[in-house]
């Protein structure tokens, strides 16, 4: 799931007089939180004139009001192209993104849908869920600026280094002395240094593994998962939040995306429905199986290497990832058993 260095959100009235007169949406009647996600701070607005999402840009990674134009435009594109996004309307000035009071703001339609896990679809579904990724890469390559990175289907020289096990080491030791020192001991601190030390061991085991810069890149959505795609009945409606739109290696998306939307409570993949999903991403992203196999070599090694949620939970006090951390935590401990039949489901 998504990382932030920002706060756990706290909602509060946006100025809906000084955003509403920038547009021609009528006068606000209500505005609830919308409280899905983990970082997420939006509001369902009902106006005179209708239903609407607003959206409250506070991430200071992605909050400056250029970044969020870039984003705008990228949507609007796709949803030139007949991808289902929800783009955001335009104020009297035809800009898409409000300052007001220092804060940046988007008004967009409000789409009904509700949100989907894997588990909840059938493996024609899964594949559908694959080809909707794969367009979106493919489109996004259509439709964005090219000159500032590497075609997509070259190596990118400029990608983030894998994981250096000798950090991670001493960031298990940090969060070990951290779940000692918690008192009162819950079953979570208990879950927690059995998690630790046995991820300790594999790296321990697999630290020679460590794998070269990430593959082909493109631009990507950044944080496709469940929470943020709407179905009506079958079909997906809209992919939003765009926030983490960038060029980066897009097999890596479509590997991470599935150990979300695959994950079992137990911490397994549903290979099964990985394959549908990804036979279909690979048919209209172009994707090569070698690609995909390289990009789950790569995300595996990145969840060996990585603790957000319980850096989240000891170092800053947050626990709204901690109803995922069973899950999470058990899934890097199957996919390490079971890694030559994960790289199958997303290859073969």
């Amino acid at each position: 799931m998504p990382r932030s260095s920002v706060p756990p959100p706290v909602f509060h009235a946006p100025p809906l007089g000084a955003l509403l007169r920038r547009y021609s949406a009528g006068s606000a009647l209500t505005c609830d939180p919308v409280d899905q996600g983990l970082l997420n701070r939006g509001y369902r607005l009902c106006t005179t004139r209708g239903r609407y999402f607003l959206k409250h840009h506070f991430d200071p990674e992605t909050a400056a009001p250029e970044a969020i134009a870039r984003q705008h435009r990228a949507t609007q594109r796709l949803a030139d192209l007949g991808v289902p996004v929800a783009p955001p309307l335009p104020a009297h000035d035809g800009r898409t993104v409000a300052v007001v009071g220092g804060h940046a703001y988007a008004l967009h339609p409000w789409i009904e849908g509700r949100h989907r896990h894997g588990a909840q679809l059938t493996p024609t579904q899964c594949g559908r869920l694959g080809a909707l990724l794969g367009v979106v890469h493919a489109s996004l390559e259509r439709v964005m600026p090219t000159g500032r990175t590497a075609p997509a289907h070259r190596a990118a020289p400029a990608s983030a280094p894998a994981a250096d096990p000798e950090v991670t080491f001493t960031v298990i030791d940090d969060l070990l002395a951290r779940v000692h020192r918690h008192r009162p001991a819950d079953s979570f601190d208990e879950l927690a240094r059995h998690r630790l030390l046995e991820r300790r061991t594999l790296l321990e085991q697999h630290m020679g593994r460590r794998p070269p810069h990430g593959g082909p890149v493109g631009w990507v959505h950044g944080d496709f998962h469940p929470f943020n795609l709407l179905y009506r009945g079958d079909a997906p409606a809209a992919i939003v939040d765009w926030d983490r739109l960038g060029v980066k290696p897009r097999a890596e998306e479509a590997v991470r995306a599935a150990a979300i939307f695959f994950v079992r409570p137990a911490g397994a993949l549903d290979l099964p429905k990985v394959r549908a999903y990804a036979r279909a991403y690979r048919r209209t992203a172009g994707a090569t199986p070698s690609e995909l196999a390289a990009a789950v070599h790569r995300v595996w090694w990145e969840r060996l290497n990585d603790f957000w949620m319980l850096r989240w939970h000891y170092e800053r006090g947050d626990t709204r990832a901690d109803p995922q951390f069973p899950a999470a935590s058990a899934l890097v401990v199957w996919w390490t058993r079971e890694y030559d039949a994960v790289c199958d489901a997303f290859a073969g």
